[in-house]
Parts: C-alpha cells; structure tokens; sequence
C-alpha cells in the first residue's frame, strides 16, 4: 500500500490539541513528514516543554497514523528545536483563535 506524505497531513489533522481545541497541523506542530519502506517518521514538537497531554497527543498520533497502514511503523520524535511560536500557525488557525 502506498501512503502519501499528505495522506500523513491530512491523518493528523484529526490529532487536536485538547487545551487549544485546533488540530496540530494547522497549529504548526508537525516539523516534517517521512513514509519510507515500512515506517512513517514524525517530527513534532508541542506547544510548551512540560506539555501535560504530551503522552495523551502522542498516544492519538500514532493511533491516527496505524489506521493508515498497521503493516507500518510509526516512528514519532518530539524536538523542542525550533521552539513553537503562534506565527507557526496557519491563518486559519490564528484566526479562529483571535490572533490578527
């Protein structure tokens, strides 16, 4: 089975911050996308270190991703370089959280 990068995208768009109530790909936490061989690599970040629904947002991660093709691993790493800020937002998401 063959698995695009934006069928990875558009996967984890069901993935929601559930403090901020907008998904991690429109809130600019998802760094990169790898589907190679039989993996699916992840690079995340959250919005804050010490996050406390970090294993609950990565549980859902995963979750999301193994319905796409359970032959695959996912392989997710959380990096805290680049720091998220608001402006790695998308102006869907900075509008519906108010920011202009």
């Amino acid at each position: 089975m063959v698995i695009t990068k934006e069928e990875v995208m558009d996967a984890l768009k069901e993935v929601h911050d559930p403090e901020i109530g907008i998904d991690i790909v429109n809130l600019g936490l998802v760094y990169d996308v790898d589907v190679t061989g039989a993996e699916i690599k992840v690079r995340m970040t959250l919005t804050a270190p010490g996050c406390p629904l970090s294993q609950s947002i990565s549980t859902y991660v995963t979750n999301v991703l193994s319905v796409l093709d359970i032959t695959r691993r996912v392989n997710l790493e959380i990096v805290w370089e680049p720091r998220w800020t608001p402006d790695m937002m998308t102006d869907w998401a900075r509008e519906q959280l108010g920011y202009k």
